[in-house]
């Protein structure tokens, strides 16, 4: 009887050793900047192909000359999504207002990777509220539209703080894109004035590398991932 059970409790353990480890139990980071292309995003990526990790850019209209570096970031292997063309928050006067003004940055991705991107991000997150003051409810039906036309939308849980001024201090962003959740994505801005963000980003990687984060784009992550609550 002893020797059936010391048979069968071996029996479990070389079961549960040769199991791979579960992906859901996994760190995994996704890197994210809003508010590009611009004179910073060739530094961004600069960074970011010395450290070989990718991340998702979301991008807006605003400058034309700076489209360029979106293909660069693509045929460098990024996640290039849509932010909105204008980012200016009057787009949620309508649904049919937001998605002429979606459709308008899809054309430039497209031209720019020669593909369109299902994934996106509102102006202001899902969670704004500065919605309301141009129609109430707007957001509650968009979150829901989008994704029945097929798109995935992704706000953050980690918010390195780099948009609260012009050029926060580094250390700053450093210590606030710091976490210790196994899944984060961590919101950083690609714009002309975020030097100190082209600045922080090496430490910020580091310090994930070191606490055995992979670094991930969200085309790789599940639709519903990263999700605020919705505010208007």
């Amino acid at each position: 009887m002893m020797k059936k059970l010391l048979v069968a409790l071996l029996t479990v353990f070389l079961m549960a050793s040769s199991v791979p480890v579960n992906a859901a139990s996994k760190k995994v980071i996704y890197l994210t900047f809003d508010d590009g292309p611009s004179k910073q995003t060739p530094k961004i990526l600069k960074v970011l192909k010395k450290y070989n990790v990718k991340a998702t850019f979301f991008v807006i209209g605003a400058r034309p000359k700076c489209y360029k570096y979106i293909g660069q970031a693509y045929k460098q292997g990024h996640c290039i999504a849509a932010h909105s063309y204008t980012h200016n928050y009057n787009i949620y006067k309508s649904q049919s207002k937001f998605y002429k003004d979606l459709g308008k940055i899809e054309k430039v991705i497209k031209k720019q990777t020669g593909k369109t991107s299902k994934v996106i991000r509102f102006p202001g997150g899902s969670s704004n509220t500065i919605s309301r003051k141009y129609k109430k409810h707007i957001m509650k039906k968009l979150t829901k539209s989008v994704m029945k036309k097929g798109y995935r939308y992704y706000d953050w849980n980690v918010d390195s703080t780099d948009a609260s001024g012009n050029n926060v201090k580094a250390s700053k962003i450093v210590k606030r894109s710091k976490s210790k959740k196994k899944k984060i994505c961590l919101l950083m801005h690609d714009a002309v004035t975020k030097k100190t963000t082209v600045k922080a980003l090496p430490k910020v990687i580091k310090y994930y590398k070191k606490k055995g984060y992979t670094f991930k784009t969200l085309d790789q992550a599940g639709k519903n991932e990263f999700h605020h609550y919705v505010n208007n």
